[in-house]
C-alpha cells in the first residue's frame, strides 16, 4: 500500500514538474523569439556615456548637450555661494543643476514605448494561441494545462510590459478581450 502511495506522489510531482516546465519554457521561447524580430533600444545609443559622466556648471554647457538647466531655488549670500573648480586654481559659481539626459531620455523613452507595444502585441497573440491550443490538446492533460497556463502567463507578461504606456481605452479593451476569451473557453470546456 505504501508503494502505491509513493508512486502516486511521484507521479503527481512529475506531472506538475512537466506542466511547470512547459509554462516556463513556452514563455522563454515566446520572449526570445520576439527579440529576434525587434531590437530592444539601448540607453547608451540615445544618451552616450560621455554626456552623462561630465560635470556641467553653467546653463550654456548644459543646454549645448540637450540638457535641462534648473536654477537654484534658494538664494545664497555672496559668501555662501557654492563653487566648483573650473581650471587650475580658478573657480566659478554654480547657480543651478543640470540634467544632461533631458532630451536624449525623451528619445529613448519613445523608442522603448514602441518596443514594448510591439512585444505586447506578439505576447498577447501567442498567449491567446497557446490557450486555444491548450483546449485543442485537452486529451493530453499535462500538455493542455501547460499550454493554457503558459498562455495566461504570456498575457500577464505582455500586459505588464506595456501597461504603463497604454491609454485607458486600450487597457479596458485588453481586459475585456482577455475576459471574453477566458469566459468563452470556460463555457466551452464546461459543456464538453
Amino acid at each position: 500500500m505504501t508503494q502505491e502511495i509513493m508512486q502516486k506522489k511521484t507521479s503527481k510531482v512529475l506531472y506538475w514538474s512537466l506542466v511547470g516546465g512547459l509554462v516556463i519554457v513556452l514563455n522563454l521561447f515566446f520572449n526570445y523569439s520576439a527579440s529576434l524580430f525587434f531590437d530592444e533600444p539601448v540607453y547608451d545609443a540615445y544618451c552616450p556615456i560621455d554626456i552623462t559622466n561630465r560635470s556641467y556648471t553653467s546653463k550654456d554647457q548644459c543646454l549645448t548637450v540637450g540638457g535641462s538647466w534648473t536654477e537654484n531655488s534658494y538664494p545664497y549670500a555672496p559668501e555662501e555661494k557654492v563653487t566648483a573648480p573650473a581650471k587650475l586654481g580658478t573657480s566659478e559659481s554654480i547657480t543651478g543643476w543640470c540634467n544632461p539626459t533631458y532630451t536624449c531620455q525623451k528619445g529613448f523613452d519613445a523608442s522603448q514605448k514602441i518596443y514594448n507595444r510591439n512585444i505586447f502585441i506578439i505576447l498577447i497573440v501567442l498567449g491567446v494561441l497557446s490557450i486555444v491550443l491548450g483546449f485543442v490538446f485537452a486529451g493530453l492533460s499535462a500538455v493542455s494545462i501547460g499550454l493554457s497556463l503558459g498562455g495566461v502567463l504570456s498575457l500577464i507578461i505582455g500586459s505588464m510590459r506595456y501597461w504603463s504606456d497604454m491609454n485607458d481605452i486600450v487597457r479596458v479593451l485588453v481586459l475585456a478581450g482577455a475576459l471574453g476569451v477566458l469566459i468563452w473557453l470556460a463555457v466551452k470546456k464546461i459543456r464538453e
